[in-house]
């Protein structure tokens, strides 16, 4: 596996990296943005074949990316692990290419780990959820090797932040905020 990152992707000696998708991109950085310990969370693209994805390329399903949050971490603040546990239960890893009403390759529950320490985490806590039976079917979350991250363009950034008052964000983001903040209410910032 080549865990090597691109050279945008370097963070501070002090930070770390972690990439997650979990659905659409708008759901999953509203609710890392919300945790003590991460210092930045980018929306992009990750895992396709095509370089510089657009979010139209992107949405056809074509490209083989996934719609990905790329996550600052102080791993003096907050672990991977915790990363890990808040990206479980806050989606569903049990359906393949599928979050709610979106479907396809690009909402695919997906980690790109950025060290054999972060893949090793990863298949342990799969493994753990998948024998305590913490769902009712099995986990589908792929772990894939770390590929270019392409950010998404800029106004997909913040974008619950800016625009929690349309239907979207109130009907599908609000309420997946809500259940974060009341699971992990110790972990805020």
């Amino acid at each position: 596996m080549n865990l090597i990152s691109a050279p945008h992707q370097n963070s501070p000696s002090n930070q770390e990296l972690a990439t997650f998708g979990g659905g659409c991109f708008w759901c999953t950085e509203a609710v890392f943005q919300g945790l003590a310990g991460v210092e930045n969370v980018l929306s992009g693209y990750m895992g396709g074949h095509v370089d510089h994805p657009s979010y139209r390329q992107v949405c056809t399903g074509t490209t083989g990316h996934a719609e990905v949050i790329q996550i600052t971490f102080d791993p003096r603040q907050i672990s991977y692990t915790q990363l890990l546990e808040v990206f479980f239960k806050t989606h569903d890893p049990t359906t393949l290419n599928r979050q709610g009403n979106d479907s396809g390759t690009q909402y695919r529950s997906v980690i790109f780990p950025h060290t054999q320490e972060q893949q090793a985490q990863a298949e342990q806590m799969i493994a753990q959820l998948n024998e305590t039976g913490a769902w009712p079917s099995p986990i589908v979350t792929s772990i894939e090797e770390l590929a270019e991250f392409y950010p998404a363009e800029d106004y997909h950034r913040d974008y619950f932040a800016l625009h929690g008052e349309e239907p979207y964000c109130r009907m599908i983001i609000q309420p997946k905020v809500e259940k974060f903040r009341q699971m992990f209410s110790q972990n805020l910032k």
